[in-house]
C-alpha cells in the first residue's frame, strides 16, 4: 500500500459530499483530500451523478464510503453489494433493520466479490438508528424502545450476522465499545464542532469527544462543506484530532 493511501486511512474524517452534481463533488473532494481520510457518497449525489462519480473519486485517489443504506430482500441486497465492490468502495451501508438473512447475504456478497477481484472486502456497515431520530420519532414508526435500546438490539443482530462495522450516533459509542467485540469498527455521523449548528441532527457530539468515546470514523458534512472555507474547516478539525 502506498504511503499516501496509508496516510489517508489513518485520518478518521469522512466528509459527506451531499452535493447536487458530480463536478462539484469531485472539485470539493480533490481540494479536501489532504485533510480527510475518505469521502461519503450518499443518496443525493449518487442519484444525480451515478456510479461514474464513484469511479472519478477513486481515480483521483480518494477512499469512498458508499452510503446508500441498502434495505431489501437478501438476494437484491447481495446484488447491490456486488456492484459496490466492483466500484472499489471502502465502506458501504445496509439497514440493520433488514434482518439477519439480509445482513448475512450482504457480508457474504462483499467477501465473495472481493475475493474474485483479489481485493480486500469493503466494510459492510449496519445502520442502527438514524441520528435524526429520537424517542418520539421511533414511537411514530411503531418502535416503543428508547433509541439506546433499539441501537443495542440492532447492533447485536448485525454483529451476530457477521458484520464488521456499525453506524451509530455519538451517544451510543461508549457502551457499544464495552459490549461489542474489539474489532468492530464504529462509524459516527452527527459530528459537530463546538461552534457549529446542530442542523437537523438530534444526537450530536464534537469530533474530539467522539474519538475519545471510541469512534473509528467521523462523518462530517455541513460543518465542512457549507463553511466559508471548506479546506480551512477540514484542516482545523483534522488538526484538533492529532
Amino acid at each position: 500500500m502506498d504511503a499516501a493511501r496509508l496516510g489517508r486511512m489513518r485520518n478518521p474524517i469522512i466528509v459527506a459530499l451531499d452535493l447536487p452534481t458530480g463536478r462539484a463533488a469531485l472539485d470539493l473532494a480533490t481540494r479536501l483530500a489532504p485533510h480527510v481520510g475518505a469521502v461519503k457518497v450518499g443518496k443525493e449525489l449518487f442519484t444525480a451523478a451515478g456510479p461514474e462519480v464513484v469511479r472519478a473519486l477513486r481515480a483521483a485517489g480518494l477512499e469512498v464510503f458508499l452510503d446508500l443504506k441498502f434495505h431489501d430482500i437478501p438476494n437484491t441486497v447481495a446484488g447491490a453489494v456486488r456492484s459496490a465492490v466492483a466500484l472499489d468502495v471502502r465502506m458501504l451501508t445496509v439497514h440493520a433493520g433488514g434482518g439477519s438473512a439480509m445482513l448475512r447475504a450482504a457480508e457474504s456478497a462483499a467477501r465473495t466479490a472481493a475475493a474474485e477481484r483479489g481485493t480486500e472486502p469493503p466494510l459492510v456497515l449496519g445502520v442502527t438508528v438514524l441520528t435524526s431520530m429520537d424517542a418520539d420519532a421511533l414511537r411514530e414508526v411503531g418502535v416503543a424502545a428508547e433509541p439506546a435500546a433499539q441501537v443495542q438490539r440492532l447492533a447485536a443482530l448485525a454483529v451476530d450476522a457477521g458484520l464488521r462495522g456499525l453506524v451509530c450516533s455519538p451517544q451510543e459509542l461508549s457502551w457499544l465499545r464495552r459490549v461489542l467485540p474489539a474489532g468492530v469498527q464504529l462509524v459516527t455521523p452527527g459530528i459537530r464542532p463546538a461552534n457549529a449548528a446542530a442542523d437537523d441532527q438530534k444526537r450530536v457530539m464534537t469530533p474530539e469527544a467522539a474519538r475519545e468515546q471510541g469512534a473509528d470514523w467521523l462523518v462530517i458534512g455541513r460543518p465542512i462543506t457549507a463553511a466559508p472555507d471548506p479546506v480551512a474547516a477540514a484542516r482545523a478539525i483534522s488538526q484538533s484530532l492529532r
